[in-house]
């Protein structure tokens, strides 16, 4: 099985919005993305593609030389083999290459296998939002990269 990491097209929003749907509790409408794949110019919007279907996406927003990652998920049938990792990796290299040098991002304080692939690309925790998290009030563990790589 191959992965290919390409650019989001409109036609992959169905696959993608089902797998935002599967991953998060509050998840994205189709419209959210719809607008970032088409009319923010700030966004940066990938799908890890497998087997002939999206195993994953990521979206995020490049604003000066800072990278916010907004959302990354990969399908249920595909986690834990890498493709979140490849994904982070990709965009964020992409990034640098459009001149980001430090990247943040929001994760639920609940969420430790996130956590800790983050952690393994050398995000640090930052900081915490309080009941950022309107379905449970769950906290935010904020988490910065304070140099992104060079190449994937």
């Amino acid at each position: 099985m191959t992965l290919l990491i390409r650019r989001m097209i409109p036609q992959d929003l169905e696959q993608v919005v089902e797998i935002d749907r599967a991953s998060f509790s509050l998840p994205w409408p189709a419209r959210s993305f719809l607008h970032e794949l088409t009319e923010n110019p700030a966004a940066r919007c990938w799908v890890a593609e497998m087997d002939g279907g999206i195993a994953g996406m990521i979206v995020m927003w490049l604003i000066l030389d800072e990278v916010h990652i907004a959302t990354l998920a990969t399908k249920a049938g595909f986690r834990r083999q890498g493709v979140a990792d490849s994904l982070l990796m990709h965009a964020l290299t992409c990034a640098r290459g459009e001149g980001a040098r430090k990247a943040f991002l929001e994760v639920r304080a609940g969420n430790r296998a996130a956590q800790a692939m983050y952690r393994k690309h050398g995000f640090i925790q930052d900081g915490r939002r309080p009941r950022y998290y309107k379905d449970n009030q769950e906290d935010a563990i904020l988490m910065s990269l304070e140099r992104l790589p060079e190449e994937a």
